[in-house]
């Protein structure tokens, strides 16, 4: 898409090194004191608390926790810490003007051009620069997401801050730029087998692409003097963002889950506003189809605050950016995103994110006041389905959070930071989760290796599906959902699939046919419909479900969900047919329990007969 329309005339569209200024840079004051105080204040006094800041050592054994035993934090907490430290006394420094912050920020900048390696263990693995061995070798200068995230730390603090940094010692900007060199701009523009470039691999492009390009991108407008390197690098962006570009569905949806849009839509935003930007505005791809889906993704699986339909990696609750959603809903005149961006700003704090990207920061310092004057509230959009992906959502009335909301996955079991999932359903009701996605544990080894599916949240059993015959969903992409049809009207709204693919074959499942339909009557409920057939007659058949409230089973073929503001929700099945049970399950994960409390249950309906054919149906609503 990119190399198509602009691949011929990229010297004659990007603006020259030398006449390239996207941001104020620390001497324009009358700019940086134009931002609002409450921001100036807000990022002064961070710098201040780091003012006396020790910087931490990373050891050799802190890399190579890693290998031994799976645990990256005490490597990563350092790693992060620098980064986030250095990026809030640049903005302290630059929101001031005083040069208070220059020694610390200094110290910041040699103490990351000192660290052996930008990437970090985990990647070194994945990335396939080792097998086992954490400990960097200095041969290899791979890039990866955290080496991006750094070179655009620096690219992004020597622009800001070169002349008062020039005036301690010009050693330090040649410091940043050696480095740079060296670490990302050669490897970058000599390497092709990064696989997330996607040049030279066949492989369904994720995150790591546009993530990976936006921050080399704005490193190689920022910091590369000599323009023929600098288109250079220019091209292959283009070439690895159409790779991107060209993976994505058409129907916007993105598989990695709603907590990667950020650096999965919102990365390619920032690369589409970093060409546009630098071209001034000849570079323009915002009134593309495919963009426009990207960014309405967001909205199409919003239910009501944080709270957004998890599939995949994703976390059940997590705040915005809303700074980048609005400028993406801004760019491509789309209201309803603007709207999410807007309500997202009400209530979201000050970005405590892991990276303070500042490419990326430093443009919203100045969309603030609008956001802030909008004052608007989400669009909470009816009925979505992408086709692509196949996930529908539905939710009782336009406009409101209030009523019965039903989101669905068909899919396939081969999609991007997977969960054996296929079939798979949620319902919240007034906006609070009842049947839910459990997310995932805080990331570990295991987490991307072969042994993936052994734990317990990836499981099909962990989520809302059947089990027949002790045997759950597997990976791939043969297992999947077929026979898939929606449908949607005033009154209803409405997805079958048939999920017997999904399973292998001891399962000894001919056809699970489940629809699902959201019916907006008087009193709107939700309907389960499983209509399945097997190889022979069987009693080992569960429909399992996850939910965050403790559940009472009852004696007449119901059980109640109760959450913790009195709100309630029932579910009802044949009781002659099916035995209910439920067990708890103690969370002992910092990441799930900051989502769901210390406890999630598992309810199992459980067949008390042997069938070979039957159809079971449950009912979901408030009454």
């Amino acid at each position: 898409m990119l190399m198509d329309r602009y691949l011929n005339d990229i010297s004659g569209l990007i603006t020259p090194y030398e006449s390239y200024y996207p941001y104020p840079n620390v001497e324009e004051r009358a700019t940086w004191e134009s931002i609002p105080d409450t921001i100036r204040t807000y990022w002064i006094s961070k710098g201040e608390g780091y003012l006396g800041f020790s910087w931490p050592a990373i050891t050799a054994v802190d890399y190579i926790q890693y290998s031994r035993n799976g645990n990256v934090v005490r490597y990563q907490n350092k790693y992060e810490e620098r980064r986030s430290v250095l990026a809030s006394l640049v903005l302290a420094e630059c929101m001031e003007g005083d040069g208070r912050f220059i020694d610390q920020i200094m110290n910041g900048i040699w103490t990351i051009c000192e660290e052996t390696s930008w990437v970090i263990p985990p990647h070194m693995v994945i990335s396939k620069i080792s097998s086992n061995d954490c400990i960097p070798n200095i041969s290899d200068q791979y890039i990866d997401l955290c080496a991006g995230e750094t070179a655009s730390l620096m690219a992004t603090t020597h622009y800001l801050l070169q002349k008062p940094l020039d005036a301690v010692s010009p050693n330090i900007c040649g410091r940043i730029r050696m480095e740079m060199k060296r670490r990302i701009f050669d490897p970058y523009l000599e390497r092709n087998d990064l696989w997330w470039m996607g040049l030279e691999t066949n492989r369904k492009m994720n995150n790591w692409n546009p993530w990976i390009n936006s921050n080399c991108l704005s490193a190689f407008l920022l910091l590369e003097r000599s323009d023929e390197r600098r288109y250079r690098g220019i091209e292959k962006v283009m070439r690895t963002l159409d790779r991107y570009i060209s993976d994505c569905s058409t129907d916007g949806g993105c598989d990695e889950g709603p907590v990667y849009w950020d650096r999965a839509g919102g990365a390619l935003f920032d690369c589409l506003e970093l060409l546009y930007e630098a071209s001034q505005g000849k570079m323009n791809l915002y009134n593309e189809p495919l963009i426009k889906e990207i960014g309405r993704f967001l909205y199409r699986v919003h239910i009501d605050g944080t709270n957004f339909v998890n599939f995949a990696d994703s976390s059940a609750q997590f705040e915005i950016a809303a700074d980048i959603v609005y400028r993406y809903g801004s760019r491509i005149g789309d209201r309803q995103l603007v709207r999410l961006a807007s309500s997202a700003y009400q209530t979201n704090k000050p970005p405590l994110s892991r990276w303070l990207t500042l490419h990326r920061m430093i443009p919203s310092f100045f969309v603030d006041e609008k956001m802030k004057e909008m004052g608007e509230t989400p669009p909470f959009v009816r009925d979505v389905w992408m086709n692509s992906i196949e996930v529908m959502t539905a939710r009782e009335q336009e406009g409101s959070s209030r009523g019965m909301y039903l989101a669905v996955k068909g899919g396939h079991n081969d999609e991007s930071h997977n969960h054996n999932d296929i079939g798979h359903f949620l319902v919240y009701s007034d906006g609070s989760p009842f049947l839910i996605d459990i997310g995932v544990e805080t990331y570990t080894a295991k987490t991307f290796s072969p042994e993936r599916y052994d734990i317990w949240t990836m499981q099909s059993t962990y989520h809302n599906v059947p089990m027949v015959n002790g045997v759950q969903q597997k990976a791939g992409i043969a297992y999947k959902a077929s026979e898939v049809k929606y449908q949607v009207h005033h009154e209803q709204a409405q997805i079958s699939m048939n999920l017997a693919c999904a399973y292998p074959e001891a399962a000894g499942i001919v056809s699970w046919k489940r629809t699902y339909s959201l019916y907006r009557n008087k009193e709107a409920f939700i309907e389960i419909v499983d209509d399945f057939k097997f190889l022979q007659a069987t009693d080992d058949i569960k429909i399992h479900m996850m939910t965050p409230c403790m559940p009472q089973i009852e004696s007449n073929g119901s059980i109640l969900l109760q959450n913790a503001s009195g709100e309630k929700v029932n579910i009802h099945y044949d009781g002659s047919t099916l035995l209910a049970l439920s067990e708890a399950i103690k969370l002992t994960d910092e990441r799930l329990r900051a989502v769901w409390g210390d406890y999630l249950y598992r309810i199992t309906l459980k067949a008390k007969h042997a069938v070979s054919a039957s159809v079971w149906t449950m009912r979901i609503g408030n009454g």
